[in-house]
């Protein structure tokens, strides 16, 4: 057994070390999360800086594991996970882990809040979502920064004996699991599949009683929601500062539009996409196929849409007043906190209100 300690950070005398980490390529379900557009997001990622104190435990950390490997590879002191939806599976995690952090601020902090996971880190700037920053924020979780710029020093300090965070895709998480990994033990859900990450983090923790009570609640309301949404197409758009983004009715689409579909709401024949992306990005004339009879819209959140006038000049645009719902008066805003951060079952039964308010009881 070799142990490692972390070198104490002090102030460098030259410039941090820059670590090439995040993939040139993000799927949409990374895309509706972070807030810039793809080429400034990976610079963004590109640019996160490592104290040379961490590079130096990186270099301690990978010979303490190629010692020690023969024995790590037979034996774990903790809890033993083997589940394809994690990457590096079967990874050895803490028995009983104390002091987690998280690497984004939806399905790893809502859901972990949610099953009262020791949570001490998360990247909470610029979040959309009031509740869950509030609830964060009052069992004294610490601020990493923004969800592409994490502070590693930060996390160095917070000392985490387990790091958690959903990625979604795998090629996400082989990008920066070397180096989160020397840094604590760390467990990536690859799946995409939120429901499945509740599963994950309830057996983790010996909640999988509290997990089915949990969705036992939320798959009755959905039947019954199901029942009784009418067979009103709908469209969704999200207006950004750079672009127009369409998440469609496809497998494996966005947590929302999952719940969405599961509630039985039918979307246009643009935004419905058995075998293609689940991201769409319509130019000005790609827009008049959103002909659903209701129309629901994102702007704001964590970039600046709602306050730099983009949202101004979209809804005075003459093209957007062709639009069938448009000029029906079934427009309507809808929360980016909800269907941009989507953090859990709180979320899911949000968009189930909308459903509720605006599709079925609509005037």
């Amino acid at each position: 057994m070799i142990a490692v300690g972390y070198p104490i950070c002090r102030k460098p005398k030259h410039p941090v070390h820059k670590v090439k980490r995040w993939p040139a390529r993000l799927t949409a379900r990374q895309d509706s999360f972070y807030s810039a557009p793809a080429t400034a997001r990976v610079a963004q990622a590109n640019n996160w800086t490592v104290p040379r104190c961490v590079m130096i435990s990186r270099i301690l950390l990978t010979v303490a594991f190629l010692v020690s490997a023969p024995v790590a590879a037979f034996a774990c002191a903790g809890q033993l996970i083997k589940d394809e939806r994690i990457h590096a599976s079967p990874l050895c995690v803490p028995a009983d882990p104390q002091r987690i952090v998280v690497m984004d601020q939806s399905f790893a902090l809502g859901i972990g809040l949610e099953l009262g996971l020791p949570i001490v880190g998360a990247p909470l700037n610029r979040m959309s979502d009031e509740d869950l920053l509030a609830r964060a924020q009052a069992v004294g979780v610490e601020d990493l920064g923004f969800v592409t710029e994490p502070n590693l020093e930060r996390i160095v300090a917070l000392q985490p004996d387990l790091i958690i965070g959903f990625t979604g895709d795998p090629g996400l998480a082989e990008s920066f699991y070397p180096m989160l990994s020397s840094l604590a033990p760390t467990l990536l859900d690859i799946s995409g599949d939120w429901q499945g990450f509740y599963d994950i983090l309830g057996g983790l923790t010996g909640q999988q009683d509290k997990v089915e009570a949990l969705f036992a609640d939320y798959s009755a309301r959905l039947q019954d929601i199901r029942e009784r949404v009418p067979e009103t197409a709908v469209s969704i758009l999200r207006i950004t500062p750079w672009d127009f983004q369409v998440y469609t009715d496809t497998p494996g689409a966005y947590a929302p539009f999952q719940v969405l579909s599961d509630a039985g709401v039918r979307r246009s024949a643009y935004e419905t996409a058995p075998d293609g992306p689940a991201l769409k990005r319509p130019d000005w004339e790609e827009l008049s196929q959103l002909d659903g009879e209701v129309l629901l819209y994102i702007v704001g959140g964590t970039n600046d849409s709602a306050t730099s006038g983009r949202h101004e000049e979209v809804v005075g645009n003459p093209l957007w007043r062709l639009l069938p719902a448009v000029q029906a008066g079934q427009v309507h805003q809808i929360d980016p906190a909800t269907w941009m951060e989507f953090s859990g079952l709180p979320s899911a039964h949000r968009v189930l209100d909308d459903i509720e308010h605006l599709i079925i009881n609509r005037e």
